[in-house]
């Protein structure tokens, strides 16, 4: 059933008309229920007055010919379990979403809605991270979740499924926008995924009809409402051209915090969480980092608590090696790390450093990826 029990029925029904008459974006759609008052009354306009109120041809046409079997359609998948709507008017509608200019008059949520009265921090990234954008990604989610926060991002390939995962690794919310309809889930190969936050302790979120497919210009339209909901957005590996960079700027924009976490300066997919720092972007390493920045958003209880994590090697992870294995593992860095390199850092042959980085590879101190090895953080 909807959540949004303001509505009669048959307000409902226009109200779901108007979100899928052409040319009508959030703004517009606000000033014609003003305007108008009710929607219903909207469409029991005629087509004189549609055009003197100065509506485009295409607009006024959906109005006076609206397509009531696919309202119908769309009524009826509100009917089935976990299937909600949200108007702009209703108490439950998110608090910092409500603050951004044209916030979405309608969202369709598919899942768990208290997920969204929880305080959220945005993770958003590269859709082909490496290997240490992914952990960091997960990590980063793992332990704000279980600090509290719920993980807003895209379920996107890469950074975003990365920050999802962690967040039900801890059995915290996450809340999935979408940029596209409800009905279908984008990319096809996280159907699993989406099904797994809708069923646990998230919500799948759009406010896009049921059926609208994916198309480029939904997904800066999907980052406002993911930096939205969110009191801070934190950017884990991008390009220069990511549209991560677009989510941290209009998390900017729209008055929230912003964070990066730092990369190798040879590694492309750094450079614009590179470039977000030197315009000011708080450097992350630890989510102490970001609670420091949240710290007017936040309750005392979290606010006070002293939090950290290190990103040097744990303790227990340099026990029980020898010297020299201990001097290898120091070398072998969270971005790949190839056999060359460290017969240079080391000073061992190769023969002697690729006998011990089979002792490092089956502790789990390491794992092997494209090029060389990488440092598992543990």
């Amino acid at each position: 059933m909807p959540i949004d029990t303001y509505f009669p029925h048959d307000e409902l029904r226009y109200q779901l008309a108007l979100l899928r008459t052409p040319h009508i974006g959030p703004t517009r759609f606000q000033r014609l229920l003003t305007h108008c008052q009710t929607a219903e009354a909207l469409f029991k306009t005629s087509g004189a007055t549609l055009y003197q109120m100065g509506l485009p041809k295409i607009s006024v046409q959906a109005i006076l010919k609206p397509p009531w079997s696919v309202i119908d359609s769309d009524l009826a998948w509100l009917t089935e379990p976990h299937h909600y709507l949200l108007s702009l008017s209703h108490s439950a509608y998110p608090h910092w979403l409500k603050q951004i200019p044209h916030p979405p008059p309608l969202l369709f949520l598919k899942g768990h809605p208290a997920a969204l009265n929880a305080l959220s921090i945005a993770i958003v990234g590269s859709r082909h991270p490496s290997p240490t954008g992914i952990d960091i990604a997960q990590q980063m989610a793992f332990d704000l979740s279980t600090r509290g926060f719920c993980i807003a991002s895209g379920l996107a390939l890469g950074i975003d499924a990365a920050a999802h995962r962690g967040a039900l690794k801890a059995q915290g919310a996450t809340i999935a926008v979408l940029g596209n309809g409800l009905r279908s889930v984008y990319p096809k190969s996280h159907q699993q995924l989406a099904e797994q936050i809708a069923e646990e302790r998230g919500v799948l979120l759009s406010e896009l009809p049921l059926d609208c497919d994916p198309q480029p210009r939904y997904f800066p339209q999907r980052n406002r409402l993911i930096s939205g909901l969110s009191v801070g957005t934190l950017v884990v590996e991008a390009t220069l051209k990511s549209g991560s960079l677009i989510t941290a700027r209009l998390a900017a924009e729209q008055g929230r915090e912003v964070f990066a976490i730092p990369g190798s300066i040879y590694n492309p997919l750094t450079r614009g969480c590179h470039a977000l720092i030197q315009q000011g972007v708080k450097l992350v390493t630890t989510i102490t980092d970001v609670i420091e920045e949240l710290t007017h958003w936040l309750p005392p209880s979290i606010a006070n608590q002293h939090l950290s994590d290190s990103v040097g090697i744990p303790a227990e992870q340099g026990q029980m090696l020898d010297t020299d294995h201990r001097k290898l593992l120091e070398c072998i860095g969270f971005e790949s790390t190839s056999v060359d390199q460290l017969t240079i850092r080391t000073g061992f042959s190769a023969r002697t450093v690729s006998s011990m980085l089979f002792t490092l590879e089956w502790r789990g101190d390491i794992q092997p990826v494209t090029g060389g090895y990488l440092r598992v953080k543990r």
